[in-house]
């Protein structure tokens, strides 16, 4: 039959039709099943303990015979002569020991000598005396090691029975030979000890011939040990003793299986002795063999009182158990023939079965149903079990008197009608009391199995017996012990796991049969030779236990969101394992389906209870009471349930179908989201109702705790979305957040900046500070509060881009804030500590104005040159070094933000800008201060000390410059930001610094900032006239500010970096009173002079006569000119370079380099204007001169180790700057004719005008302006230059920093212009007129420039005509 017809059509065809007409599976064969009494069972019980008693082996016991006394005599053959069958074996394998035996033998001698070994004769003293002789023996190294190798018998029995005599021996006179039956007696005892050995290690299989002369050897040395014992009890040789039989005293108090019988049924002994008085002549066994001889008969004749082919499903079934039952009942028969010797005499005697041992016995084996039987059915203490083959062939059925069929139910002593009715009452009542029975004690527990209570060792032997006796099969007794425990399972009296011990009871053969398992397994697992009847009964079984333990996984998979809930994995190990594994049990998937739709429909009403229980247990009932606390405590509950069950079902997520923790969330999470936004709402009006507001952690905590329940819902229910956004509710705590934030910045800069000392930090005594240790504690402080400030909305995780993007965009402006304030106090201080008086100025403060007078005087009769270098204080490179390091900190932190994220995220959700007004409410003006030219001079040397001052309408101070001293055109260079909100005017003060007295006022303009006149954001130049003399040029560029994440970076950025230019030019400005000095023109004239002689003022007075040239200086001389600066600069920068990091260095010596660049550049040419210049031209000694200073200051600055090669100093490409190239041209153009010049300055003039004229072609964008570096009416008007504006949106990091200043070193050298030639030009009286009309012509460019950018921004806004908003850039 193939799988698919079984499972088509039903593996027993027989079984389904069974079931559909609802009948036993005998009907047709035998009397209806009738209720079976608890008497009836009792009494058949009964009779089967009784006979079980009556064949039981009889006990034999010794009887004293008196005889007349005779010498005991020893048998002649020595001990040699008994040894000769092992000694002609010697070589035989199969009469040596087996490895190990001799560890074995070793551990037994022991027990033997410590009185464990269980045996009685064992135990005599003599006994242990001689087996501890041997031991000692048997111990030495050397014997032990020989008997190792060999394994020979003879050896050990050899050397036992020598160690053995001398210890008998002892004490005994010369004449007395009683010791020498003593000797065989022990020596016999030795033997026995290595039989059980060889037993109980499973070796006497593999040596059967060992085994055997070992027996006879033992039995010899035995002849005279009867003889040995009565002499020895008897103190004489007056009798002999002989084994009787001891007779039954049939009293119940003998009989162990009538005891258990009467225990299980509840009844006295009495009772029972009764019965079976009353009974005694009847229930014989004599009866019983009749009842084996008619059923064997009627086996023979397929009766219905036995099992026949219809029982069976297939015919091979019933033959396999209809063969094994012959051979049991024949084992059966000649065990009460047996037992009762006298039955043998009977009439039926010539049809007992004989004994025949030339049988083969392969036919009781051959079928699982005899092995299981004998094997696991019979205790080990059944008498009447034949292991010989019996030879049925004596047997007649002809000879056996059958019953009428109106008799049947009588026809038998010991066997019911019933058998399966009646052994299934019994063996529930014998369940009931071994269970109940507190004596009994439990299985041990493994780690597979619990501890369990079934049936008891004597439960199980009268069991068993009756089994045998009603010839019940073995699966019939498993199938209704299943029934029985099924049943009481029902009712509640056994537990899950006896349920499954019992189960595993059935499956698992029992452990002093192992070698029998697979007849079991067999028999079990080959369902086509069970009974039909046991077959449907299983089926009943399985399904009645399966609805009973789906019924039971419900209740307990209902408290499975309790605290410790039930498991529910033994109902499913049982249910898996025992039930769906077992081929007769079959479900459909629509019965799962079933179950599964509604355990997960009572999780989730028992989920919705228990979010009930949490919203009465954390939510108060009165409104007023509400708060964020308790929604938070509510989730959490929530949260921590689910992750509960999640942990808990990790492994097995499922029940039966039915997911917890998909059942919690689907019912609780919406739930829960829904009264979370009810909730806060309410509290929202509650509060804004009483004037009061909710706490901001409050807030903060709440959206945590509700995102991580939105997260684990969306894990969940990846289809339902949530029920509100978050985000939408609580933003505005985040924006009261930030709004506090930007209200205490500046007390949080105000207070770090007072308690930093400004000191260097070090980590080592003693040994100089690293970089990173240079600057002092407030800008950690700041950047530490900064970077927490936006660590605390990153780590909220918000969950929405756009909102994101702008809580950082407001943090960035509070930053900002929070960094001017910061360089303000710091530049503050630092201006302070940098303009303090020198000690000689200190000095003159107390000096009158006379006395101020003569100093001066006698300073300048010494020629005092020599410069103290500047006593800085290691406070104020703290503060310098702290800028730095906040420039770091800032870009550092720009990229944590992603500010190019956040941009983008704004302007992806942002209308584009023709759908949108904007309006800029603030501006930012950026004012260069540049230079000033033909100031008023002041000073009594005919110079002054110019510095500006910047100054609003209302005289509030907005800036201030550093001083340049003794010049009239003063180049400052150096930008203040200036925000407002419409037109501001600006006055613009210069005045003389005078150390010992008031400063002079030099001069005074103006100019007005008006927003509508830079709507272009075009750079303007403006020429100012003061009021007394000269003018000062004014780079003005315009901003709007924005609510932009970059604009705020970037002003930040640009705040520090003016800080740190100014700071650092703070410190240069100290050092370039001496540069000017050594790089001046009367530096120059004392190094060609090289003193005054008679001779030179002689040719001085004879102007008539040709003068000699005069000697140029050497390479030395032009060197030590400079040494003094040389040595200025190592003096300052030796006491710089003890606190200054190594970037500060860098950028101060780089600010250095720039000054020496300027100097060297005014001295070689005038500034650039349009006017002409008084300075004079250099002739070529003095060019050459400082052409040479210039190479010797780079080299100076560059710094390279001669040996390492490696740069300390500025590097190249800050030293190679434009201006350095631009001064190196000098050298090609200085003494051309002016009318080279000027053709060389025309043609640079047509060339940048075409250049640019290409590129407004090539761009769609506004043009670049051409080149207006001086006044005239272009600088009136305020036309827009070329010059680019440094924005604040190119300064937002120091990458864009970085490139615009490489972008404007590479346009330098790639454009160059004619600047130089002009500058060159102003220094020859007639080129004044070409300098005007290059004026003029710059100017035109300029308007031209101007208006095409202005019709340009106009298109690009998408009108024809100004509107007046500003475009966002």
């Amino acid at each position: 039959m193939s799988t698919s017809s079984q499972n088509k059509r039903g593996f027993y065809p027989r079984v389904d039709s069974l079931q559909r007409s609802r009948r036993a599976s005998r009907e047709g064969s035998r009397p209806r099943k009738r209720l079976v009494s608890q008497n009836d069972a009792y009494l058949f019980a009964l009779r089967v303990a009784y006979l079980s008693y009556l064949l039981q082996p009889r006990v034999r016991r010794t009887q004293h015979v008196p005889a007349a006394s005779k010498a005991l005599q020893r048998s002649s053959s020595s001990i040699h002569d008994l040894m000769k069958d092992f000694s002609l074996l010697r070589d035989s394998k199969s009469t040596k020991f087996p490895h190990g035996f001799m560890a074995e033998l070793e551990k037994r001698l022991t027990g033997v000598i410590m009185g464990r070994e269980k045996a009685q004769e064992f135990h005599d003293p003599a006994i242990k005396r001689s087996f501890a002789a041997f031991l000692n023996a048997f111990m030495e190294q050397g014997f032990k090691k020989r008997m190792e190798k060999d394994r020979r018998v003879e050896d050990l029995v050899l050397i036992f029975y020598s160690n053995a005599t001398k210890e008998l021996q002892k004490g005994k006179t010369p004449g007395d030979d009683s010791w020498k039956f003593m000797a065989d007696r022990h020596l016999a005892l030795f033997i026995r000890l290595i039989s059980l050995i060889l037993k109980e290690g499973d070796w006497s299989r593999d040596r059967p011939e060992l085994s055997s002369r070992l027996a006879t050897l033992e039995s010899k040395l035995l002849t005279n040990d009867q003889d040995l014992v009565a002499d020895t009890r008897n103190g004489s040789a007056t009798g002999s003793t002989i084994e009787v039989v001891v007779p039954l005293t049939f009293e119940v108090k003998d009989m162990p299986l009538v005891q258990v019988v009467t225990r299980i049924f509840g009844l006295t002994y009495s009772k029972a002795q009764s019965d079976i008085d009353k009974n005694r002549s009847v229930w014989t066994p004599k009866a019983a063999l009749q009842d084996l001889k008619i059923y064997q008969t009627l086996l023979s004749l397929n009766s219905r009182r036995t099992l026949r082919s219809d029982d069976f499903d297939l015919e091979e079934g019933y033959e396999a158990w209809k063969k094994s039952e012959s051979p049991d009942l024949a084992q059966m028969i000649m065990a009460i023939v047996q037992s009762n010797p006298e039955l043998a005499k009977s009439s039926y005697n010539h049809n007992t079965p004989q004994f025949n041992a030339n049988a083969s016995g392969s036919e009781a084996s051959d079928s699982g149903y005899s092995e299981s039987s004998r094997k696991m059915s019979m205790s080990e203490a059944s008498s009447y079990v034949i292991d010989q083959p019996v030879d049925m062939s004596a047997m007649s059925p002809s000879e056996v008197i059958l019953p009428t069929s109106d008799r049947e139910e009588e026809a038998f002593t010991f066997i019911p009608s019933d058998t399966r009715a009646y052994f299934r009452l019994i063996l529930s009542q014998a369940l009931s009391y071994d269970m109940q029975d507190e004596t009994l004690q439990a299985s041990e527990a493994t780690a597979e199995t619990p501890a369990f209570k079934l049936l008891s060792k004597q439960s199980t032997e009268l069991l068993n017996e009756i089994c045998l006796r009603w010839r019940l099969p073995y699966v019939s007794r498993i199938i209704l012990f299943l029934d029985v425990i099924r049943e009481k399972f029902l009712e509640q009296d056994v537990s899950l796991d006896t349920l499954d011990a019992a189960f595993t009871f059935i499956k698992e053969p029992l452990p002093n049969h192992k070698k029998d398992a697979n007849f079991v397994s067999s028999l079990l697992f080959d369902r086509t030779k069970w009974p039909l009847q046991d077959y449907a009964l299983n089926q009943q079984i399985l399904a009645s236990l399966h609805d009973a333990l789906l019924r039971d996984l419900y209740d307990v998979a209902q408290q499975c969101y309790e605290q410790k809930p039930p498991s529910v994995g033994p109902v499913i190990y049982v249910l898996e394992h025992h039930i769906h594994s077992d081929p007769n049990f079959s479900r459909s998937p629509e019965d799962i389906a079933s179950f599964t739709t509604q355990l997960q429909e009572g999780l989730r009403e028992k989920a919705f209870a228990l979010y009930k229980e949490y919203l009465a247990k954390f939510l108060p009932q009165d409104q007023e009471s509400w708060q964020f606390f308790d929604v938070i405590e509510l989730g959490k509950a929530v949260v921590t349930l689910a992750q509960r069950i999640q942990k808990r079902y990790r492994k097995n997520p499922e029940i039966m179908g039915a997911n917890p923790l998909t059942a919690l969330v689907e019912t609780m999470l919406p739930l829960y989201s829904e009264d979370a936004r009810d909730i806060v709402e309410r509290i929202l009006q509650l509060s804004a109702a009483k004037g009061e507001e909710v706490p901001i952690e409050d807030g903060f905590d709440l959206y945590q705790e509700l995102v991580e329940i939105r997260r684990i819902h969306a894990e969940a229910l990846p289809n339902v979305p949530f029920a509100f956004r978050i985000e939408e509710l609580l933003a505005e705590f985040v924006w009261r957040w930030i709004k506090l934030t930007e209200s205490t910045i500046i007390t949080w800069v105000d207070g770090a900046v007072k308690q930093d000392e400004f000191k260097v930090r070090t980590s080592t005594p003693g040994l100089p500070p690293t970089d990173s240790e240079r600057h002092s504690v407030s800008v950690i402080d700041i950047f530490t509060s900064f970077n927490q400030t936006i660590d605390r909305i990153v780590q909220l995780n918000w969950d929405n881009d756009l909102q994101y993007a702008k809580f950082m965009t407001a943090l960035a402006k509070v930053v900002g804030n929070g960094i001017a304030r910061y360089c303000e106090i710091i530049e503050q201080r630092f201006s302070k500590e940098m303009d303090r008086m020198t000690p000689d100025q200190e000095t003159s403060t107390t000096l009158s104005r006379q006395e101020k007078w003569m100093q001066l005087a006698k300073d300048a009769w010494n020629n005092k040159e020599k410069i103290e270098p500047f006593q800085f204080f290691p406070e104020s490179f703290v503060k310098l070094n702290n800028i730095e390091f906040a420039v770091r900190q800032l870009d550092k932190l720009e990229k944590e933000v992603n500010v190019d994220a956040c941009i983008d995220v704004i302007e992806r959700n942002t209308p584009p800008l023709s759908q949108r007004q904007r309006k800029v409410n603030n501006y930012v003006f950026t004012i260069k201060i540049v230079e000033a030219e033909d100031l008023k001079a002041c000073g009594s040397s005919g110079f002054s000390d110019p510095y500006v001052v910047l100054a609003d309408e209302y005289q509030k101070r907005l800036a201030k410059t550093r001083i340049i001293y003794s010049n009239l055109n003063p180049r400052w260079d150096e930008t203040v930001d200036i925000t407002t909100q419409g037109p501001l005017n600006i006055i613009a003060t210069v005045w003389d610094w005078d150390a010992l007295g008031d400063h002079d006022y030099v001069g005074r303009t103006s100019i007005k900032l008006d927003p509508s006149h830079f709507s272009d954001f075009m750079p303007r130049e403006y020429w100012l006239d003061l009021d007394t003399q000269g003018r000062l040029l004014l780079r003005v560029s315009m901003e709007g500010e924005r609510d932009d994440i970059q604009f705020y970076f970037g002003k930040a950025f640009r705040t520090l970096k003016r800080t740190e230019r100014d700071m650092t030019r703070k410190v240069t400005d100290k050092l370039s009173a001496y540069i000017n000095h050594c790089l001046s023109r009367r530096a120059l004239k004392s190094l060609l002079s090289r003193g005054i002689s008679i001779s030179s003022v002689s040719n001085y007075f004879n102007r008539n006569r040709p003068q000699q040239a005069l000697q140029a200086p050497t390479q030395a001389e032009i060197t030590e000119a400079l040494k003094p600066l040389f040595t200025y600069f190592d003096d300052n920068f030796a006491i710089m370079n003890q606190t200054l990091t190594r970037e500060a260095m860098i950028m101060v010596m780089t600010r250095l380099w720039k000054e020496v660049l300027a100097t060297i550049e005014s001295l070689v040419v005038p500034a650039l204007s349009d006017k002409p210049s008084q300075q004079r031209q250099l002739n070529q000694q003095e060019l050459d001169i400082v052409f040479k200073w210039l190479q010797l200051l780079f080299d100076f600055f560059h710094a390279v180790d001669e040996e390492t090669k490696e740069e300390n100093g500025v590097p190249l490409d800050i030293l190679q700057s434009p201006k350095y190239f631009d001064i190196k041209t000098l050298n090609f153009f200085y003494f051309d004719s002016t009318d080279s010049l000027i053709r060389t300055s025309e043609r640079m003039a047509s060339a940048t005008a075409a250049r640019q004229q290409t590129q407004r072609n090539r761009l769609s964008a506004p043009a670049a302006m051409t080149s207006m570096p001086f006044g005239g009416a272009a600088g009136l008007l305020g036309m827009p230059s070329h010059r680019k504006s440094k924005s604040i949106m190119l300064s937002r990091n120091l990458g864009t920093m970085r490139k615009a200043k490489e972008d404007k070193r590479k346009e330098a050298q790639a454009d160059p212009n004619d600047d130089m030639i002009l500058r060159i030009l102003r220094m020859r009286p007639e080129a004044e007129r070409y300098l005007r009309d290059r004026s003029r012509q710059k100017e035109r460019l300029a308007a031209a420039a101007a208006a095409e950018m202005i019709v340009r921004q106009s298109i690009m806004a998408g009108g024809g005509r100004m509107t007046g908003s500003l475009p966002r850039r």
